[in-house]
């Protein structure tokens, strides 16, 4: 494998790993919450997009730091 595709291999597989490790963690954030209210977590659909917007929203802030 060259040199220009070694990097992007790497990056990718950073990238998926630092992601992974970010859902695991925002699950465990949710199930604590849930263990000291001592219910199930109930996530609305408004909840569904608030996330999905912020999560937008950090993809283009990484998008504008590539074009840098």
């Amino acid at each position: 494998m060259d040199d220009n595709q070694s990097w992007k291999t790497r990056a990718l597989l950073v990238g998926a790993v630092v992601g992974a490790l970010a859902g695991t963690f925002a699950a465990y954030i949710l199930i604590q919450g849930a263990d000291q209210k001592k219910e199930r977590p109930k996530l609305s659909a408004g909840d569904g997009v608030k996330v999905g917007l912020g999560v937008l929203g950090l993809m283009r802030m990484i998008s504008e730091m590539s074009k840098r």
